[in-house]
């Protein structure tokens, strides 16, 4: 006896609740998301084999390259308490709107006199102002990179509880005696675990 035939109908899904939920899904990143800001200072990185993540909080990094020093704290909180010790410090008292404005700045390198100056710019000006002029190391009576980092240290160890992780960021062009004294400024801090960015093999830092 022949099997009886089952008639095939097509199945169709509807995928608008799934549209839906892409959609809102993707909104919501593009609303919540922060863009990367770019680097106020080019730098090609040596090449490495050696794969170490820095961690998500409690780290400085200073970057050395075409003859100017920068500096990047990582972690709003920290940076914003960084330059309350700074102002006391030296003597100088900042806005509300300043500090804002210094907890989301990238690298800097701007001298301490002239901050309030460079936070008052947008970013664009900021980075036609020339006020980037590095931030200053050379000698014991205006070493501000001596006086951000130990503020930066202080800063971090009432927050996290931890001390800082330090990181120099070099250009590859950039001959040892220029970072030979961020080195020395690290040990004058008595820092000294620190580590060097550098670009891996694969491309990535």
């Amino acid at each position: 006896m022949a099997k009886a035939k089952v008639k095939r109908t097509s199945t169709s899904i509807d995928m608008t609740a799934m549209c839906d939920v892409s959609f809102l899904l993707l909104t919501f990143f593009i609303l919540t998301a922060t863009a990367r800001q770019p680097d106020p200072l080019e730098i090609a990185t040596p090449s490495s084999t050696v794969q170490y993540k820095l961690p998500d909080k409690g780290v400085v990094i200073v970057s050395v390259g075409k003859g100017k020093v920068f500096l990047d704290i990582v972690g709003q909180d920290v940076k914003r308490a960084t330059l309350q010790k700074m102002g006391a410090a030296y003597n100088v008292n900042f806005t509300e709107e300043e500090y804002k404005r210094f907890s989301v700045l990238p690298a800097f390198g701007v001298p301490f006199g002239s901050l309030k100056q460079f936070l008052a710019m947008d970013g664009p000006a900021r980075e036609k102002s020339g006020l980037q002029s590095g931030i200053p190391l050379d000698s014991t009576k205006n070493n501000e990179l001596f006086n951000w980092l130990k503020e930066a240290r202080m800063a971090n160890g009432e927050i996290y509880g931890i001390d800082l992780n330090a990181a120099i960021k070099a250009d590859s062009k950039t001959e040892y005696p220029a970072v030979r004294k961020v080195i020395e400024v690290f040990q004058n801090q008595k820092i000294n675990k620190f580590s060097l960015i550098t670009s891996s093999e694969g491309g990535g830092e």
